[in-house]
């Protein structure tokens, strides 16, 4: 299926396409996959030969068993050059970073989860909001992730990359795990696959309490379950998925650096000790693959079912002295949605083809969705209040040739096209707008030559903005505002590079930059949406990962990027958290007796904090390190050290006016940081059955 799914068609060649070359088909099917199929063993299945960009690749589950992670969001790190970090409670989304972008919640970067979308557009938080919580990571079977807006079949948010999440159909044995650690954290998971009649059965369950170091015990309760029922296989078969999740937490969010350096509260204090949320999220999908000699039809569909509430206080007596500025940001959502495709290989005067027709629908439902006025969470007051209908369609094609031995190209097209229907409590702010897009895509793959390809890519993509902005008139305090574009357009490009010149090495290196032709987002914080300025971002990466023996394996990531408003303003042009430098190292020994381990340290680069970069982040280095032992066939004991150097650090930076009690009505303008956990270990025992 991956084969197919990578190599897809362009629409403007379909046409010609459709009635030549049947009698070579079968065996251009043949030539086409068997020059494509290579076998790969380590972290990453990057190897030559397997992608259309030097930016494209697969994480394998060998990565994710074996590596700890602080967070279930944290998954996502794994995707090279990103980061993932939390400036909340952990009920929360997590923040990502990746190409110059602070994405907030998930703007720009796109997430899937077999097939179904894991960003919220017109989110009560945040644009494109992506909450990865729900996830039991042990069920995770791979990532694959590309990033520019290069690929026909990625749309809505994924003008920096996206990440698609397959979770595994059964497993090779049962599977239980309870672990211990530090401030009250206590997690059970338990997970096996049964054969049902003609099909097999995978169930999986996570219980999960942790208080976190914080003054303000976090109380995080979550509980997340799967069931998966699955007849055939990955190519000729369909699965049935039924995922639950819910969990509730008390929030410490970023707090000002002058009161912790005046002694007012200590590191892990707050001052708003009534933040924080709870979240549901339900979901029934249906997954269909069906091959023959030289097609491949590929069907989802999903439902889904969420709801938020999240409630923070990030400025505390600026706007309300009396009070404090508590808001809530609320919304009950359903979603449903299509995807189908139909991949099929044929020949046109003897050159190989591959070709891809999709279509993707759907449909949101928001009753409502909210900002609200709150005392320690109780509601005082509406700021605004919508009911909001947003759907989606978009259609693309795809091809891939291979006009030489060395040369082959990706050709594709995407049409996008959107509705949007908002019920406003704010008089002026109720109506329907719509957009339609168009993306086309390009790529050149050059080689190999010495086990060393080429790339050239090229591609426009876009992001859909918040529904309320679209037909928004005026502000929350009735200042007049003009609607926002509901689809702002992007263009990416890149040169890359691949090589498995050295043996065990595998190693990709890309130059790309992409413009956004206006960072438009709506600011759940304030209730309304805020227009900022075009932008451009440039870059460089270089990935390596390298199997030094069967038991040894090293992976090390550097990213740079510049990132900057290209329309001057005399506040300045420089993009507030915007990431310039992140790497990455790490070192996974396994089969050593029974003794494995792993080791990963993560830099995180300084930012700009306002425009005139006059006021900066400092940078965060991490090292996360797990030492296992198998006490016998069935039993595995591991220690995880998480922050082993004890770094005192920040996960995240802002720059803004808060008050706090005594000080001036405007307020004071201070850094405003969440920071580290200390170091913490954690202890797991698991057991196969």
């Amino acid at each position: 299926m991956r084969l197919i799914k990578r190599k897809q068609l362009a629409a403007c060649a379909l046409l010609l396409l459709a009635g030549a070359g049947k009698a070579a088909a079968p065996e251009a099917a043949s030539n086409m996959e068997s020059s494509r199929t290579v076998r790969v063993t380590g972290h990453y299945d990057n190897a030559v030969g397997t992608s259309d960009a030097a930016s494209q690749g697969v994480i394998t589950n060998e990565l994710i068993v074996n590596r700890p992670a602080l967070r279930t969001g944290e998954l996502l790190e794994f995707v090279p050059g990103l980061i993932v970090t939390q400036h909340s409670g952990d009920g929360k989304a997590n923040q990502y970073f990746l190409r110059g972008f602070n994405l907030d919640h998930g703007t720009d970067f796109a997430t899937y989860v077999d097939g179904m979308p894991v960003n919220m557009r017109t989110h009560a938080h945040g644009q494109g909001y992506s909450d990865l919580n729900f996830l039991i990571p042990e069920l995770v079977q791979r990532i694959d992730y590309k990033k520019g807006p290069y690929f026909a079949g990625e749309g809505d948010f994924s003008s920096a990359g996206s990440a698609r999440i397959r979770l595994a159909d059964e497993l090779p044995q049962g599977q239980a795990s309870v672990s211990v650690g530090q401030h009250g954290y206590v997690r059970g998971v338990v997970a096996d696959s049964v054969a049902v009649g003609a099909g097999t059965l995978l169930y999986g369950l996570e219980v999960h309490r942790n208080n976190g170091p914080w003054d303000v015990p976090e109380r995080v309760r979550k509980v997340s379950g799967v069931l998966r029922y699955r007849q055939g296989t990955q190519d000729d078969g369909f699965s049935v998925t039924a995922m639950a999740y819910r969990n509730s937490w008390n929030a410490t969010d970023q707090v000002p650096l002058r009161a912790v350096e005046s002694g007012k509260i200590g590191r892990f204090g707050s001052l708003a000790p009534g933040d924080g949320g709870d979240t549901s999220r339900t979901s029934l999908s249906y997954a269909m693959r069906q091959r023959t000699e030289n097609r491949l039809f590929e069907l989802d569909a999903y439902l889904i079912r969420s709801q938020l509430e999240l409630n923070s206080d990030f400025t505390y007596f600026l706007a309300n002295p009396a009070t404090g500025d508590q808001f809530q940001q609320s919304e009950r959502r359903t979603v449903a949605g299509v995807n189908a495709s139909e991949s099929w290989t044929t020949a046109l005067f003897g050159l190989p083809l591959r070709n891809k027709l999709g279509v993707q629908a759907r449909y949101d439902r928001l009753s409502p969705v909210g900002l609200y006025s709150t005392v320690d969470r109780v509601r005082q007051s509406t700021v605004r209040e919508d009911k909001v209908r947003e759907a989606s369609i978009g259609l693309y094609g795809e091809n891939t040739a291979q006009w030489l031995p060395w040369l082959r190209s990706v050709a594709g097209v995407r049409y996008d096209a959107y509705r949007f229907n908002v019920a406003s409590s704010i008089a002026g702010n109720s109506g329907a707008a719509s957009g339609h897009v168009v993306s086309p895509k390009l790529s050149l793959i050059l080689g190999p030559w010495s086990k060393t390809e080429f790339f050239v890519n090229y591609g426009k993509g876009f992001h859909s903005n918040d529904a309320r902005g679209t037909t928004q008139t005026r502000l929350s305090d009735g200042t007049p505002s003009a609607p926002v574009t509901p689809l702002v357009p992007t263009k990416g490009m890149e040169l890359g590079a691949r090589t498995e010149w050295l043996p065990g090495l595998q190693s990709s290196l890309a130059l790309w930059r992409l413009d956004v032709a206006s960072e438009l987002l709506f600011v759940g914080d304030a209730g309304e949406t805020e227009a900022s300025r075009a932008s451009r971002r440039h870059g460089i990466e270089w990935n390596n990962h390298y199997v030094a023996a069967p038991w040894l394996l090293f992976d090390l990531d550097l990213a740079a990027s510049r990132s900057r408003y290209t329309q001057n303003d005399p506040a300045g042009n420089h993009i507030p958290g915007a990431i310039d430098k992140v790497a990455s190292f790490g070192v996974t020994v396994t089969d050593r007796g029974p003794w494995s381990g792993a080791f990963q340290l993560r830099y995180f680069g300084p930012r700009p904090l306002i425009e005139d970069n006059s006021v900066r982040s400092a940078s965060t280095t991490l090292a996360y390190a797990r030492l296992a032992y198998q006490l016998n066939r069935k039993t595995r004991l591991s220690l995880d050290v998480f922050n082993l150097f004890n770094k005192r650090a920040s996960d995240i930076d802002y720059y803004y006016a808060s008050r706090l009690p005594g000080e001036a009505a405007d307020g004071v303008n201070d850094r405003h940081f969440h920071p580290v956990e200390p170091r913490s270990v954690r202890l797991t025992l698991s057991y196969a059955f």
